[in-house]
């Protein structure tokens, strides 16, 4: 009886058992990560090389970079022109606003952007208010780097005086030469032209390192220069305030210049348009040969100091940081919806063209 009773639980176990649903299959951890990612690949369409956001272009040609997409984790380095500096600014903060991350600028003048691009390597992309010059850019061959120049716009090189100035609100390229060139502590305007009154003269300069010095110097002497002779302004009584033209917008403004007071000084500077437009109320511009500085003489070709301005990168860094082509091309699909705001002028549409297709090309889209 005991034997048929255990029988019956084991053919009643058998039973039981053949009614039960089939166990699932067992994976390992490794397994279910190659499967993970099959199905990952399978399902992905954006090749790796491809920039973010890419399914669109510019009128440039260039791809819609979305900086919310751009990886946080690699740094880009800017640094350069004291006048290229607040479009660049602007440019970045539009670009943070927008979730892309933040990246360090710093205004040192185009000569300084140049030694840290070219000489020292030690930054991605310099900004620039002149062209890279022959020993620069043999200095970034030697680093790996072959110049890559980005024009991003255009600026005219404004002399400003102060609201209380009468008498040079026009001056020709030899009268401002002279200006600059005057040595006599005791100079006064009279100095610069016998038709002007004897006020004591003030003069003010950005420093060598300046990209705007040398322009300054280029157009106002332009035999020195081209002789490779030092600049009149560093043997003169021009106060050098180095990479920060607000000095030069408080020296200005505050001169004290007043009509029948010969013992009031009336001062006299120069830089980027932007600086003016952003002190309009306390400055005004200085007539060159006739004509003032605006969008229409710089378009036109009438303002006799009008220069473009640059970025500079290479295509070795942008192989290293691809990062630095994404920021360029939002630069430039950008650029012109601000920099009428930040007081400069669109670059020539030639101009921006190529340097998107240099950018392209440098990136491979």
């Amino acid at each position: 009886m005991r034997l048929r009773s255990m029988a019956a639980l084991a053919a009643l176990s058998l039973l039981l058992a053949a009614c039960r649903a089939p166990a699932a299959p067992t994976t390992t951890m490794g397994q279910a990560d190659d499967t993970a990612a099959e199905t990952v690949a399978s399902t992905s369409t954006e090749p790796a090389d491809e920039p973010t956001d890419s399914a669109e272009t510019s009128q440039w040609g260039l791809p819609l970079i979305d900086p919310i997409d751009v990886d946080p984790s690699v740094d880009v380095s800017i640094a350069g022109s004291s006048t290229v500096f607040p479009l660049s600014t602007a440019i970045l903060t539009r670009w943070i606003d927008e979730g892309g991350p933040e990246y360090s600028i710093d205004s040192i003048g185009s000569g300084g952007g140049f030694d840290r691009f070219c000489s020292e390597a030690a930054i991605d992309i310099a900004n620039a208010s002149r062209p890279i010059d022959e020993e620069e850019a043999a200095a970034c061959e030697g680093n790996g780097r072959t110049p890559l120049e980005i024009r991003v716009g255009s600026d005219a090189l404004s002399l400003v005086i102060s609201p209380g100035n009468y008498f040079a609100q026009e001056l020709t390229l030899e009268q401002i030469a002279t200006a600059f060139s005057l040595t006599d502590p005791n100079a006064t305007w009279a100095d610069v032209d016998p038709d002007f009154p004897a006020h004591p003269i003030q003069l003010f300069s950005p420093g060598a390192d300046s990209g705007t010095f040398d322009y300054f110097f280029e157009v106002v002497w332009p035999d020195l220069y081209d002789a490779d002779e030092p600049s009149p302004i560093l043997s003169s009584i021009a106060e050098i305030v180095g990479e920060d033209d607000n000095l030069t917008v408080t020296g200005v403004a505050e001169d004290g210049c007043t009509e029948g007071d010969l013992t009031t000084t009336c001062a006299i500077g120069y830089f980027g348009y932007a600086y003016y437009r952003e002190n309009a109320d306390r400055l005004q511009t200085v007539a060159v040969e006739g004509v003032r500085p605006s969008a229409e003489t710089v378009d036109d070709g009438t303002y006799p100091i009008s220069r473009p301005l640059f970025m500079y990168t290479a295509p070795s860094v942008i192989e290293d940081k691809p990062q630095v082509a994404e920021f360029i091309a939002y630069y430039l699909n950008n650029v012109n919806e601000v920099i009428g705001d930040v007081g400069y002028f669109p670059a020539p549409v030639d101009a921006l063209q190529g340097a998107a297709d240099a950018i392209a090309e440098a990136a491979g889209w």
